[in-house]
């Protein structure tokens, strides 16, 4: 899509953190296995992840993995009117309410365009502090951001400050194993 080739971005894959939590072992094929277990929910989402990636250009394999990541498919929230993060996030891709209003249904097209138009400004901040990047860089950059805030310093140390020191290279790998799976 517009904003780099996700299968060429360079992915690490989950923390042994956030890969324990489905009793796995860190990696890419615990991102992969984790993804996998959500691709049911995932498929219910399909049409609307099409019609948000299509508006802004985003890889919808991507919009699927940010979904996974934040929420399983929706599982973890579906029982809380669409609220995580301790009553900070809300819906499928958990837009922050301490620095964005909200928009639509926690399981919505409204919900999802809004969130990626937050990760679509997150990628026009990361090309602007690092324009030396290469576009799959500007991407993981961007997702870094879109959970943690425009606080991404160096390539390098792209998850530091991260929801378990290791959000974009999951995320990544989650959107690899989705693009290869029909997003």
């Amino acid at each position: 899509m517009g904003y780099g080739d996700i299968m060429r971005v360079e992915t690490s894959g989950a923390s042994n953190k956030t890969a324990g939590a489905d009793r796995l072992t860190g990696g890419v094929q615990a991102s992969r296995e984790m993804a996998n277990h959500d691709l049911a929910c995932m498929r219910t989402y399909k049409t609307i992840i099409g019609n948000v990636a299509r508006r802004r250009n985003v890889d919808p394999a991507l919009i699927a993995a940010i979904i996974s990541r934040a929420t399983r498919g929706g599982a973890a929230i579906s029982g809380t009117n669409g609220w995580g993060d301790n009553g900070n996030g809300f819906g499928l891709m958990q837009v922050d309410k301490n620095w964005h209003q909200p928009r639509g249904a926690w399981n919505s097209e409204t919900h999802l365009d809004q969130a990626t138009e937050i990760l679509v400004d997150m990628i026009s901040v990361v090309r602007g502090k690092f324009p030396g990047w290469s576009p799959e860089q500007h991407l993981k950059g961007a997702i870094a951001a879109y959970n943690m805030g425009e606080r991404v310093l160096e390539y390098a140390d792209v998850d530091h400050l991260t929801t378990g020191n290791d959000y974009s290279s999951d995320v990544v790998a989650r959107a690899q194993f989705y693009k290869q799976n029909g997003f």
